[in-house]
């Protein structure tokens, strides 16, 4: 029998979900170990092993496959704890980096402070050389001042080396001449990222902030995911390991090291592709998915079934990051989310207690109240009963702690107090909704609400009241969803080229010829990787259930070409259809026209359309680990007990339910509260829950 392992690194806790070769799983969860998230990772490998009653080893043998989703590199940008790094720029392009474009997060506030400094002007060198927008030489590169440069740096101590020059996305000799050079000059280096290997398209600053991020952030990304394999190796697992990007699909770790920014943000893009797999197999294509750990809310907006690609304007940590992200709102609000009195008022996050010491309830050294405190308080947690039994809950000082630090300066008892965190934590998050909802011109109550998060279940019906939302899923792996998302996204490279033409007049062969180039270098770079993945699939025992859906053609390219206006300095990814030619070039500036007025009400189809570059998606199809169904009953179901909850106009006696022994077809109303391992479902009145076959909990209004 093998396993297939998907392996989410949060805030707080390690996900796990292990699906077997008959589709049956294991959710579990260990507390994360962020001196060195690999530690909570083994530990939780071994305590799954302990269960079967295994050696990690003979566990981690019987794995096909280990899919990671790792925090290190958003970890990295939040602590400022990433590599001493130098940047070499054509001359007179030193300062772009800190230009920005002219951007800044708050127009209203002039003295507002700039994003840190990933790179000090005083490690910011340039280089005598330059290309025009065609790629060709005006200035040849001075290979003397580029070594002096180098030893420049070496001196400074800088660990890691961005390399952006003038129009090397068209040219690239310049650029990779540079890397040689520094891997002369300074051989133990331990990272060289250069902009046509990273992000070889217009314009420069995008180009600059995504490569200089992805040298700040790599070596630490690169040395977390190196002692990893290792463990994994020395324990027994036999194949590579997976890693999830931000646009949503896998690759592996060894793809990762060239690009480690792929893994940016990459958890909540785990999240959505979990979403959309269990959403369809519910017959529900138009969605908003949600996703409340213990210190992030992840939002995002599925419309038939597809998340919203943004392959430019994504800002994270405060810097521009040019690659295709899976489009997510995140804000600071989640269980460990802590409350206090600022100015008069009700204040909830950012700041969050995470893991360590966590809400007070934890018992873990905790003082301040947290959004897990007050949902203790107004009787939704059951304390015996925590993560999977694995952590009891505090109850002595919780109310007390709320009291003092909440109530008295708001002249509230511990309860309304309690109550006040909860609906603003409610309110705080459905505003997310709403940005990523009716800020963008849809209604969100035409929408379905798929919760997902160890949190959100406490929470969703509540906030679906507010919004007007009237269903919701809800399902039983939701406490691990973005791990199981890991084990249902298929292998994805992302290859784009600049092109800077019009439709009006470019040759189309000119154009082909770059696509076919790009669906060659997609397959030929990744051949070796996706060869041990398919041999592994190629084993299982059970065909039919674990090679149905291998294709033939392993690679499916998708391609875009990156559409603008003349003037526009923001692109639309427009789907081509098939081989270019004169028919489909007008092809792609009519479904250009047609985006743009989608997009931005307006368009202006007088004018020729830029396209700025050329993009080819390439996608593996792997085989989905079969979904275990939930066997129907016909009975009511049976109550396990009761316990005082409270839902805005005092305490009700609420029904308690043990999600495990519930069975499809099983309807239960509120107020309820359903308790499964790792998560806690709290039905309102007027709320009907009911499970269905594949282990959702459907919510009706």
């Amino acid at each position: 029998m093998g396993y297939r392992i998907g392996i989410d690194v949060g805030g707080t806790f390690t996900d796990f979900l292990v699906v077997d070769s008959k589709g049956g799983f294991t959710l579990w969860k260990h507390r994360t170990t962020p001196e060195d998230q690999s530690v909570g990772v083994m530990e939780g490998l071994r305590e799954l092993a302990e269960q079967r009653g295994m050696k990690t080893r003979d566990f981690l043998e019987q794995a096909d496959l280990i899919i990671h989703g790792t925090t290190t590199a958003d970890n990295t940008m939040i602590e400022q704890t990433g590599a001493k790094t130098g940047l070499l720029v054509t001359k007179g392009r030193r300062d772009e980096i800190e230009l920005r474009r002219g951007y800044k997060e708050n127009i209203w506030d002039p003295s507002a402070p700039g994003p840190f400094k990933i790179t000090p002007r005083r490690y910011r060198l340039t280089l005598e050389e330059r290309l025009d927008y065609q790629g060709n030489v005006l200035k040849d590169l001075d290979e003397d001042e580029v070594r002096r440069q180098v030893r420049r740096l070496k001196k400074g101590g800088v660990s890691s080396i961005a390399v952006v020059l003038l129009f090397s996305f068209v040219n690239p000799a310049h650029e990779q001449r540079v890397g040689e050079i520094i891997k002369e000059e300074y051989p133990e280096v331990e990272m060289v990222s250069l902009s046509y290997d990273v992000n070889p398209s217009a314009p420069e600053f995008e180009r600059t902030s995504t490569t200089l991020v992805n040298a700040y952030i790599g070596p630490r990304v690169n040395r977390y995911l190196t002692h990893l394999i290792d463990k994994l190796k020395d324990n027994g697992f036999k194949h590579p390991l997976l890693v999830m990007q931000s646009s949503g699909g896998i690759a592996a770790a060894p793809s990762v090291a060239a690009r480690p920014i792929a893994t940016l943000a990459s958890g909540p893009a785990g999240g959505v592709m979990g979403a959309c797999e269990t959403a369809g197999l519910a017959g529900v294509k138009d969605f908003i998915s949600v996703d409340m750990g213990g210190t992030s809310y992840d939002v995002c907006l599925i419309r038939d079934g597809e998340p919203t690609i943004k392959s430019f304007w994504n800002w994270f940590h405060r810097y521009l990051i040019a690659l295709p992200m899976v489009d997510v709102v995140s804000i600071g609000a989640g269980g460990g989310s802590i409350a206090k009195v600022a100015a008069g008022g009700l204040q909830v996050g950012p700041e969050s207690a995470g893991g360590e010491p966590g809400p007070i309830c934890y018992g873990r050294g905790g003082t301040r109240p947290t959004v897990t405190d007050a949902n203790l308080v107004l009787g939704y947690l059951n304390p015996d009963g925590f993560a999977g039994g694995t952590l009891v809950l505090k109850t002595d000082g919780v109310s007390e702690a709320i009291e003092k630090e909440i109530g008295e300066p708001l002249g509230l008892n511990a309860v309304e107090a309690a109550w006040g965190i909860h609906r603003l934590t409610n309110a705080q998050m459905n505003q997310a909704i709403v940005r990523v909802s009716a800020e963008r011109g849809f209604d969100p109550r035409t929408f379905a609400l798929v919760v997902f998060g160890g949190n959100g279940a406490v929470h969703a019906l509540a906030q679906a009241d507010d919004l007007g939302i009237s269903r919701v899923l809800i399902p039983k792996t939701a406490p691990a969803f973005s791990a199981r998302g890991l084990l249902v996204s298929d292998y994805l490279v992302d290859k784009v080229r600049a092109t800077l033409t019009t439709a009006g007049k470019v040759e189309p062969g000119k154009l082909e010829e770059i696509y076919k180039g790009l669906e060659q270098e997609a397959d030929a770079r990744e051949a070796t990787h996706l060869e041990d993945v398919y041999t592994v699939l190629e084993k299982e025992a059970d065909e039919e259930l674990w090679q149905a859906g291998v294709p033939t053609k392993r690679f499916k390219h998708n391609r875009f070409a990156q559409c603008r206006y003349e003037g526009q300095t923001w692109d639309i990814d427009v789907p081509v259809n098939g081989k270019i030619d004169t028919k489909e070039l007008a092809a792609i500036a009519k479904r250009f026209h047609k985006m743009h007025f989608e997009e931005h009400t307006f368009d202006r189809k007088e004018e020729d359309v830029m396209i700025s570059s050329l993009r080819v998606r390439s996608r593996a199809l792997l085989s989905k680990p079969p979904m275990q169904k939930v066997s129907g009953s016909t009975q009511a179901p049976r109550q396990s007990g009761h316990r005082q909850a409270y839902f805005g106009n005092g305490f009700l006696k609420t029904a308690l339910y043990d999600g495990p022994s519930l069975r499809a077809g099983q309807t239960i109303k509120g107020p309820a509260i359903v308790e499964e391992p790792f998560t806690t479902i709290v039905i309102p009145p007027k709320w009907t829950v009911k499970l269905d076959k594949f282990g959702n909990y459907v919510a009706t209004r």
